[in-house]
Formats: structure tokens, sequence, C-alpha cells
């Protein structure tokens, strides 16, 4: 497999993970080390498919296998977010001024105690918990916001049918 795909306007490809529980919960994760929380996310590598990357993702962050999963849905089209200054690295090439991503709706189907954050050689996240449909937006890191609050009403349809959207992220843990 190869490397990272940015594109022409320096965006790399990435998939997002939004898993959900039988009660609609859903699964937030804290960045090893720090006080930030977010979903499950990563780039597609070269000759790998968005949802192939997501299954990839999917076992390396959290341990899960497809088996353990439905998949509910994913968003229409790409979303994107551009990084703060400050975290554009300006010496790679090619540059990457964001990320583009598919955002894909999961239910577990499995038991919550096969999590394991530390699945693979590099964990990303050291703690997760269960939370309220709209909170991520209140409480991811402010540049991903406007990309959390998309891809949460466009796939709120597919968990909650008859609810209507509540895209201010109203709601707590």
């Amino acid at each position: 497999m190869g490397g990272q795909i940015i594109d022409s306007e320096g965006f790399r490809a990435n998939v997002g993970i939004i898993l959900c529980n039988a009660e609609g919960k859903l699964f937030w994760a804290r960045r090893i080390g720090q006080d930030a929380w977010q979903f499950p996310q990563g780039g597609i590598q070269t000759e790998e498919s968005p949802e192939e990357a997501l299954y990839r993702e999917l076992e390396e962050e959290t341990g899960l296998l497809p088996e353990h999963v439905e998949l509910l849905g994913c968003t229409r089209r790409w979303l994107r977010y551009r990084l703060p200054r400050h975290l554009v690295r300006r010496r790679s090439r090619p540059l990457c001024i964001g990320q583009k991503q598919r955002w894909f709706l999961l239910r577990l189907v499995a038991d919550e105690t096969l999590v394991r954050l530390d699945k693979s050689g590099h964990p990303e996240f050291d703690h997760w918990c269960w939370i309220d449909y709209w909170t991520p937006v209140r409480e991811v890191v402010s540049f991903k916001r406007g990309v959390y609050r998309q891809a949460l009403a466009e796939l709120e349809p597919l968990l909650f049918p008859r609810r209507r959207s509540r895209p201010t992220g109203e709601g707590g843990r």
C-alpha cells in the first residue's frame, strides 16, 4: 500500500467514523496525552477505497472488526476543513492544508468490551465514552466543528428517522 492521498488543492483524503450504540449514543475518544476528544478518523492510502480505509482505521483505532459493526450510511460528498496556520507543515511535499473527509455512520452490534484502543502499535486514544448525538459539535477542536456539524446533520436521519435536527450542538453527555 502506498502513501497519503493529497489532492491538487492540498486536502488530504480521510475517513471519519461515527460509531453509535443501540441507544443512539456516540463513541467519543480522547487523544493520547491531550485533553482533546474526537471521533476516530484517518487517512485513505493510495489504492484504497474510502470503505477499505474505514475498516482499517476502525480496527487500528478501536480494535473493532467489520463483523462487530453495521454500516448505516455515509456522507454523499467530501466534507472539508482547513488546518489552522500553525498546524500546516510548510516543509512537507505535497503541502497539506486540511482534510477532505467521507464520514461513515456505524452501529456497534457486538459487545462494547471488544473495544481496544491499544490494538495498533501506535494508539491514538487513551480513553473513550458514549455521548449524546450533538455533543461533539461543542466539544471537538474548533476548526473541525463545521465538518462535524455537517456530517452529523446529514447522517442523523439514518439513526433517528423521526427526529428534527439540532445542528447547534444542544444536549449533553
